[in-house]
């Protein structure tokens, strides 16, 4: 749908907004607070009592702006009470990888306090109608201004000066509303085709898993005889597989702990659990670097191409990837490298991306907040080893099926980009009046307060 223009505008006074429609002014946020810009609370996230208030930090807020259930953690009344929020606060996230990302606050979530990272927006309701200024924040223009500052300072932080000092167009209040309003429901309908298509890429994702489990443990033959595998989850294999732990099929190689003193700006890429990446490959472009000569010096730590690595520790304990470059690699601590020995690789590959094999990991991994996995227990999982030339024929046929929904899921991801594109061009249109909305959507789902 084609949106109008106002009728008149005018010039902003600011360079990076340009024209606004003539009836609207700029303003500070500053100038736009019932109080000043506070800092929330320096506590410890310790607690997990749901009769408390709940302690927000920026890492519990997902993507489209809502609280994520499996983060919760409160705080005490006594000290919650100076961070409580109201309805229509908005919090800013000031430092680390989050700077600039925000959360508007509803008294929907419940009781709630915030975090000291996070600098907390109470809004003038008499001026601004904190929705609309919420959507100011989801628009490419705060997106360039954080980016802008950030230029500008040789640590990733904003203050609450800074954030004091950004410019805000400002319609009357009426129109605001309007305006969130419309925003509501077109990012509302958006949000909802970008969810349905999210959940296409599960299915997907599932549907990958489910063909790879059903490969490596009954085969590709629905007509081979089968037989009891004498182990509870695996159930009948075919009758000519060995059921054997992996520890009988492959070696194991874990990193050596460089010293970050070693690191250099040219040089053999050391493999950190970070630069494996979740869709199995790894991220050679970031890595640290190490002298040539370490190749010769610590060769039991020797990464070559096609070489299968996994993570031992951490959140993504389990997540595998495959080294696909000519240039030798070195292996960091806590990355563990399978050698294979009478098993095809892409075969074990296949193996360690079962859902048998992510629950032995799963169910192995120990250290509660920061889990860890050793070496011995990553290879007594119990597999079942068909012939080479199946493991072959397998491995084969997994690399053209996942193939294929590995380029449909790219495909769904890629309208996702471009809805979410929309969404945010949608909404720096109507924050700063480039179209005029106030003609599409009568004002009344909310009242202003």
């Amino acid at each position: 749908m084609k949106y109008p223009a106002y009728p008149k505008y005018k010039k902003s006074g600011v360079e990076w907004l340009g024209d606004v429609p003539e009836h609207w002014g700029v303003k500070r946020l500053k100038f736009i607070l019932q109080e000043p810009l506070q800092y929330g609370a320096n506590e410890a996230a310790e607690l997990d009592d749901p009769g408390l208030p709940r302690f927000v930090r920026i890492t519990d807020v997902d993507e489209s702006g809502n609280l994520r259930d499996e983060t919760f953690r409160s705080l005490p009344e006594e000290i919650a009470k100076p961070f409580l929020l109201d309805e229509g606060d908005l919090l800013f996230a000031r430092s680390g990888a989050t700077v600039g990302k925000t959360f508007f606050y509803r008294k929907t979530w419940g009781k709630a306090a915030y975090a000291g990272y996070l600098i907390r927006a109470r809004l003038k309701k008499k001026i601004v109608f904190p929705d609309y200024v919420n959507f100011i924040t989801k628009s490419s223009l705060y997106a360039q201004w954080i980016s802008s500052i950030l230029i500008q300072a040789t640590i990733q932080n904003v203050s609450a000066e800074k954030y004091a000092s950004y410019l805000i167009p400002i319609p009357p209040l009426a129109e605001q509303q309007v305006i969130a309003n419309f925003l509501d429901s077109e990012a509302g309908r958006i949000d909802e085709l970008i969810g349905k298509k999210q959940k296409l890429i599960e299915l997907l994702k599932e549907k990958r898993t489910a063909l790879i489990s059903r490969a490596v443990t009954k085969g590709l033959n629905p007509k081979v005889k089968m037989k009891p595998s004498g182990v509870e989850w695996l159930g009948d294999v075919p009758e000519h597989w060995e059921v054997k732990r992996l520890k009988y099929v492959a070696d194991t190689c874990t990193g050596f702990a460089f010293n970050s003193d070693d690191y250099t700006d040219d040089g053999i890429p050391l493999i950190r659990i970070g630069d494996i990446l979740q869709d199995g490959s790894i991220d050679v472009e970031n890595t640290k670097k190490l002298p040539e000569e370490y190749l010769r010096l610590y060769p039991f730590v020797k990464i070559e191409k096609s070489d299968i690595l996994m993570a031992m520790t951490g959140a993504t304990i389990g997540k595998a990837g495959q080294y696909q470059f000519k240039e030798s690699g070195l292996l960091n601590q806590r990355v563990c490298k399978f050698v294979p020995t009478s098993v095809y690789p892409r075969y074990l590959w296949f193996i360690l991306k079962s859902d048998p094999y992510l629950e032995h990991i799963k169910l192995t991994g120990f250290g509660g907040a920061q889990p860890n996995i050793s070496d011995v227990q990553l290879m007594d999982f119990l597999s079942v080893i068909p012939p080479l030339p199946e493991q072959q024929a397998i491995a084969a046929f997994l690399d053209r099926e996942t193939g294929k929904i590995d380029s449909l899921v790219a495909k769904v991801e890629a309208v996702i980009e471009k809805l979410k594109e929309y969404r945010t061009a949608l909404i720096s249109a109507a924050v700063t009046g480039k179209i005029d909305v106030s003609t599409t959507l009568n004002t009344g789902s909310r009242e202003v307060a």
